[in-house]
């Protein structure tokens, strides 16, 4: 969802810094999106070195003016099982990641009296999943930090919103739905349009966000997800 993202705003002329852990990723993907694309080597988990980051991006290319907080990651294990450790790692990516790093961007964007900064949540937010008690936790909280982030920071010319996506075709689904047939047959029995989503899906709603299309919008959660969350 990441890499539909960067395309759909590089072939918007948005300049577009990709962040991540995998350099050979990061300078391929870069390398195919173009001049428009370029990439920090960086592992959110570092809290202590976000705010370099963001310097360093801001001291590079300028004024930043759309945050896509993307990164993420997720567990399938039963709850009794699931430890204290792991439990913290999947909140230390999903949330507290994304909590530092939306701080010190907001602080550029309130002195740029603009900006735009858009969370990524997921189905588990809006029902209960089993065996992902971990990541439903961090993704119900990204739509609760919507939310109060949209209250304070919208006054001060940051719009901020939420795209939950569906069941999505990416690695990460594939891991949860293709050795799992039940399950899977329950995700597409319960999603009226009777299919997965495409990366795109998720791309096109993040750009609409970020776009002037939406200067209006704030503290909203889209859901892309084929009627999923409505679904019976």
């Amino acid at each position: 969802m990441g890499l539909a993202t960067a395309k759909k705003f590089v072939e918007n002329n948005i300049k577009t810094i990709i962040i991540g852990r995998n350099e050979k990723n990061l300078a391929e993907t870069s390398k195919n999106l173009g001049a428009l694309c370029s990439y920090k080597v960086f592992d959110l988990s570092n809290l202590k070195g976000i705010p370099q980051l963001v310097n360093e991006v801001t001291s590079e290319f300028g004024a930043i003016d759309i945050l896509v907080n993307n990164a993420g990651i997720n567990q399938k294990k039963a709850f009794t099982e699931v430890t204290d450790e792991e439990f913290q790692q999947v909140i230390l990516t999903n949330i507290t990641s994304v909590f530092v790093l939306s701080r010190e961007v907001a602080r550029i964007m309130l002195q740029q009296k603009s900006g735009c900064i858009i969370n990524i949540s997921s189905m588990a937010a809006q029902y209960g999943i089993p065996y992902v008690i971990a990541y439903t936790a961090s993704k119900s909280a990204i739509e609760g930090m919507t939310k109060a982030m949209a209250v304070e920071l919208s006054p001060g010319g940051i719009r901020v919103n939420c795209v939950a996506p569906g069941f999505i075709e990416t690695n990460m689904s594939a891991k949860a739905l293709d050795d799992d047939p039940q399950r899977k047959q329950k995700v597409l029995s319960r999603t009226p349009m009777g299919k997965l989503g495409q990366p795109d899906d998720i791309a096109d709603a993040v750009y609409y966000l970020a776009s002037d299309a939406a200067k209006y919008l704030t503290g909203v959660v889209l859901p892309v997800d084929g009627g999923n969350s409505i679904g019976f």
